[in-house]
């Protein structure tokens, strides 16, 4: 049975996963947390939480409010900062099998071209996934994946400042994702994640305001997926690169769903929290499945449903 993918097939030396099951950024840590839990070097990959040039204290509290289905969180980037992150963390990944992709932000292009550059060629850093759901601060805080053209200002940036391949994860706030897409694929995205979370946010109704320190949070979960997983359909069509499907993945039918709508590999997020060996359960489920069918290729697998 073959499992493995190819992420970056466009970039020397690529992106290779042993499986398509990776951890979304912001629910894993750093993946040390995890370690002691259970066998995370069987993953396909880990994505770390997401990391900007200097730390910071993220949002006041509280941050998480539970949704049916789903969860709103507030975290606001609470992070060490790239420079603690490669002092402290990437010697540790050095030496896992499973390879480590770090989630970056900014409030600039210059931010993200920056900490690009801080990871370029630093032991136990395999990829950069960035996130371009961050509010842009010199055009008035609109999401940098809101539009075509900063969507590819950022992506040309980053690619400009690293070596490492490239992830960009898209934001679902925009009128046609899939225009997003092909202008990330087009400034040298080597995958692109589909989706980040969706803005929500929950009244206390005790204390008669938002629930949230931040008033509005980030929606994940299962209550996402259909969205998610359309999404993910439509940027599988519009673009050559690999996308990674995430939103709401808890099982391995939700997986096996994200692959045959095109989808090379799938994240799995707020499942982490409820029970840390969601990732390891969906990879599981999906060798089952394949064992089950008589598959003996993922590749049998991805994009079947668009055929």
């Amino acid at each position: 049975m073959e499992l493995s993918i190819q992420l970056a097939p466009k970039h020397k030396p690529g992106l290779l996963l042993a499986n398509p099951v990776m951890t979304a950024s912001g629910t894993f840590g750093y993946g040390t947390e995890y370690s002691q839990l259970f066998d995370i070097q069987r993953l396909g990959a880990i994505v770390c939480k997401g990391t900007t040039l200097n730390p910071r204290e993220g949002n006041p509290q509280p941050r998480l409010a539970e949704t049916p289905c789903g969860l709103l969180n507030s975290i606001g980037f609470q992070n060490i900062g790239v420079r603690a992150l490669i002092k402290e963390k990437a010697p540790i990944w050095a030496n896992w099998r499973v390879p480590v992709i770090v989630n970056i932000a900014g409030d600039t292009i210059d931010d993200y071209a920056k900490v690009a550059g801080e990871l370029d060629g630093v032991a136990g850093i395999s990829a950069i996934e960035v996130n371009i759901s961050c509010p842009n601060i010199k055009a008035g805080g609109v999401e940098f994946g809101n539009n075509p053209k900063s969507a590819a200002g950022v992506t040309s940036a980053v690619k400009s400042a690293t070596s490492l391949p490239i992830l960009v994860k898209l934001t679902p706030h925009t009128d046609d994702i899939a225009k997003i897409a092909m202008a990330v694929a087009g400034a040298g995205a080597d995958a692109i994640t589909v989706i980040n979370t969706i803005r929500g946010m929950a009244i206390n109704i005790t204390k008669r305001k938002p629930f949230l320190g931040n008033i509005v949070g980030g929606l994940s979960g299962p209550a996402i997926k259909p969205v998610a997983l359309y999404m993910v359909y439509q940027v599988a069509r519009a673009v050559d690169v690999p996308v990674v499907g995430c939103g709401g993945i808890t099982t391995a039918s939700d997986a096996i769903e994200f692959i045959m709508a095109g989808a090379s590999a799938v994240q799995v997020g707020a499942a982490n929290l409820t029970s840390p060996r969601s990732a390891l359960d969906v990879l599981e489920g999906i060798e089952q499945f394949m064992k089950k069918e008589g598959i003996k290729s993922l590749s049998e697998l991805i994009g079947v449903a668009r055929r």
